[in-house]
């Protein structure tokens, strides 16, 4: 059970007894069952009701597996938090996760101190603050796809033939096999390392780029694209692989 519903679970044990303490309490609404046809009824039926919502809640939050929305279908921040928080605790790559994670909350912070930046210095209609706005959106969409590619890497790790593999457990097979097999999983590793590399390029890329932006008295905007740092993320985008036009 993962934290999170851990904490759901909790909530809503809390819930149901703070409803009942409130309804049975004689200080408060005081039903009482045996007194009267209605307070009977309401008693009963709310004794019913708080099984029924704690089995519900229990059944979702302990047995029921989850909806798995494919990697290609994933949209929101929320959702990409949610497939990787998945991995927070798999076996050797744990810090690579959490660091990914992290990324994830400061490339949300740069973003909006960026737009307020923005906002600040030009008018939503001016071309600079349009062609400022592109370039975030674009670096953003670069971001999003190296969180892709690290999810991609995920659905099919192996969480338990990586322990197998690099803990050298006994499995019978040659050196040889077992190199390879490493190779692989090494391969694995080696993918999520430099998606993690690229992203943190790309938040120290826009960190330049909010000093620049904060440095500038005016622009035209002709002269955008002569900047260091937007000619530095231009060439960050064309040379990712993973960037898709």
């Amino acid at each position: 059970m993962s934290s999170t519903n851990m904490i759901k679970l909790i909530g809503l044990m809390l819930i149901v007894a703070a409803v009942n303490i409130l309804v049975f309490s004689p200080g408060l609404i005081g039903v009482q069952i045996g007194t009267s046809a209605l307070s009977t009824a309401t008693g009963v039926t709310l004794l019913f009701a708080s099984g029924g919502v704690l089995v519900i809640g229990i059944y979702h939050l302990l047995f029921k597996k989850p909806v798995i929305i494919p990697v290609k279908q994933i949209k929101t921040y929320d959702e990409y938090i949610e497939h990787l928080s998945r991995y927070r605790h798999a076996k050797g790559i744990e810090s690579d996760i959490s660091l990914a994670l992290e990324q994830m909350e400061r490339m949300q912070k740069r973003k909006r101190t960026l737009i307020e930046v923005l906002q600040q210095r030009f008018e939503e209609t001016e071309m600079s603050y349009k062609k400022f706005a592109s370039v975030t959106q674009e670096v953003e969409h670069l971001f999003y796809q190296n969180i892709r590619s690290i999810l991609n890497i995920l659905h099919v790790y192996d969480e338990s033939e990586f322990e197998r593999v690099f803990q050298k457990k006994s499995s019978g097979f040659s050196n040889e096999l077992v190199q390879k097999k490493a190779s692989v999983y090494q391969d694995y590793l080696s993918t999520i390392t430099s998606s993690i590399s690229n992203n943190e390029e790309i938040l120290l890329r826009l960190d330049q780029l909010l000093l620049e932006i904060s440095s500038l008295d005016h622009i035209e905007p002709g002269e955008i694209e002569q900047l260091s740092c937007v000619q530095e993320l231009d060439s960050l985008i064309r040379q990712t692989k993973y960037y898709k036009q």
